[in-house]
Parts: structure tokens; sequence; C-alpha cells
């Protein structure tokens, strides 16, 4: 595949998806393709024989309660070894957990993926992937400030709030599923980093409309999150480096996100079969566009089956007026078993 083909594609995504943009009501993360299982089912062993993940997220701490989501996932394959050149299944289970607010909103949710891919030919794959689980939402009302409790002065705690909760918790069973498309060129590179490659994604979450509600409403039902995603690399030797773009959308009911923009990774040394303590060492830098609201700085650094990544969202929407421009920090630690008992590919 050639690089401007690759361009095209992301050039002819970004039109289509580039309309007024809010932030999604689902939990994500500025680093979202280290959040593999929140961003596609599919996504489950398609790339690694194990990995774990775990993250971490604080924002808007420099003008209220911070919002914290703590996320940890493995992942990896299921099949023999042997069946790995006609289709590859594929499993993993994630859990996270989104603390919101003074009044302590707070909502958890685990489960497990099941996926299959399908061996096209030597270059690509085609993915499918079936998540289910459970998750549970909780708040404490006593502990908001409510707008009706505001005297003309200032909050008057003795005044009520008006709000009647039914009940405080509840717990919903959740589906999703996404499709995922994958391919990849080894072409005068070295060992196992592709020349060029590229992963185009759709899946849907909450697919069953979980009722979502404190007021015992079955009306209110928590609608259907869409992600569509595209990422890849492109190689370059010369400078033995590559360029890894990437497109990330989310859509919740009237909510949109749009995450857009790019590593350089810079491989800093190359593993050896030989010796486990020679490993590979790369370090990248990445500017991303949160559209309309942040721009995010990423940094991430690999050591053999270890990577860790760093991102910074810098606010640029409304309200910076009173964030100071302070957005979100986000650090995620990776263990990838692929790292370490790797081939590497030469070719003449």
């Amino acid at each position: 595949m050639k690089t401007k083909g690759f361009i095209l594609l992301l050039s002819m995504l970004i039109g289509f998806l580039s309309q007024p943009v809010l932030n999604a009501q689902d939990v994500h993360f500025s680093q979202s393709e280290y959040s593999p299982m929140t961003l596609n089912p599919a996504l489950a062993g398609a790339f690694s024989t194990f990995q774990g993940i775990a993250m971490f997220r604080s924002q808007y701490g420099s003008f209220a309660t911070p919002y914290t989501t703590m996320a940890a996932s493995m992942d990896g394959r299921l099949s023999p070894a042997a069946s790995l050149q006609k289709g590859i299944i594929g499993g993993g289970i994630n859990f996270y957990n989104d603390r919101m607010g003074e009044n302590n909103y707070n909502q958890s949710l685990v489960n497990i993926t099941l996926a299959y891919h399908l061996m096209l030919n030597k270059k690509s794959k085609l993915g499918l992937g079936l998540s289910s689980g459970f998750g549970q939402a909780s708040t404490n009302p006593g502990a908001g400030q409510w707008g009706v409790q505001y005297d003309g002065l200032t909050y008057n705690p003795s005044i009520a709030s008006g709000e009647s909760f039914y009940k405080q918790n509840y717990s919903y069973f959740d589906m999703g599923a996404g499709m995922l498309y994958s391919l990849k060129t080894n072409n005068k590179f070295f060992n196992d980093k592709a020349d060029k490659s590229i992963n185009v994604g759709i899946s849907a979450f909450h697919l069953n409309r979980p009722v979502s509600s404190f007021y015992n409403s079955s009306i209110q039902r928590m609608p259907i999150r869409y992600a569509v995603f595209v990422n890849g690399s492109i190689g370059l030797p010369q400078a033995n480096g590559a360029i890894l773009p990437g497109l990330y959308f989310n859509r919740q009911k009237t909510s949109n996100e749009l995450l857009l923009g790019f590593y350089y990774q810079q491989f800093l040394k190359e593993g050896s079969r030989a010796t486990p303590l020679k490993k590979d060492a790369s370090f990248s830098i990445g500017l991303f566009s949160r559209f309309k609201d942040a721009m995010i700085i990423k940094l991430m650094a690999e050591w053999g089956a270890v990577s860790v990544g760093f991102s910074y969202d810098i606010n640029l929407s409304r309200l910076s007026i009173v964030s100071n421009f302070k957005g979100g920090t986000e650090v995620f630690v990776r263990y990838d078993l692929d790292k370490i008992y790797r081939k590497k590919i030469r070719i003449k």
C-alpha cells in the first residue's frame, strides 16, 4: 500500500467526520490506542500473543474536584501456534472505574471479550469481536450543590435541592461488538517493524441499551456509543524511525469526539535473539488534537516488553477561562510478551 493512499484515506475520514464536536459521554482516553478494549472489541488478540495495560487519567483538577479514570486490561491469543496461518482466536478482559464530580458519581465496568481474526493473506486480516460484562453506577446526592440552593448571594445547603432520587446505585448488563481490518507490509526495513501498516476499526458499545437511571425510570437508557478509528505506521528506514498517524472518532447520542494526530518514533536500539539482555528500545513523541477541546502532547518510551506513556491535555475550549489551559494528565504502563519472543524478519 502506498503512502499517498494512506494519507488520502485519512483525509477522506477527516472530511466525513469533521462537524461540531463535544466531549463523548462514555469514558475516553487521550492515548486511545493503548486502551484497546474500550476502543474496539476486535482488538483482542489482534497484535500480541499477550499484553497487559494499566492506565490512569485525571482531568479538570485546576478548578474542580478532579475527574479520575482508572483502567486495566489483558488480552491475547487463544489459538495454538499451528493455526495462526489460517485464523486467530483472541480473548481479553477489561476493567475501568470513572469517578466524576463532588457528588461522587462513580461508574465501573468489567467485561470479557472474544474475537476471531481471519487471515486474508500473509499481509492482512479481518477481525470480529464481541464483548459482554456488568457495570455499576452510584452517586451521593447529598454531597452535591444544586442550582436551586443558591440564595442570591451564595450557596445555602439548608435549602432543599428538590431532587428525589429513587436509588443511589444501579447495575446493568452491557454488550458491544466491533470489526477490524489490518494490513502490514515488511519491505526494505529491519526486524519486525512494518514498512507500512494500516488498521481500520469500527465498533459499537451498549448495544443492548441498558437502563441508566437513579429515578426508577425505564425510559432513560444508555445511548449506544459508536467508535471509528484509523491508525498505522509509515517506516523511515534512513532515519531509523517511523511516523505513526492516528484518527479516533466517538459518537454517543448528540456528543462527538474527534482525536487526530501522529507520533514520531525513533528506534534507539535493536534487540537480539541471542541474548535477552539486549532489548529493543525506542522513544516516541506525539502531537494530537481533540477537536474544539484540547491540544495533546504525548511521550512514550519502550524498552523490551515494557512501554510507558504519558500525555498532557492543554485545554483550548471555553473552559480554558477557568482551567487556565490546564486539561488532563494521563499515564499508562504496558507489558507486551511479543517484544521478548518475537520473530525478526529480514527482507533482502
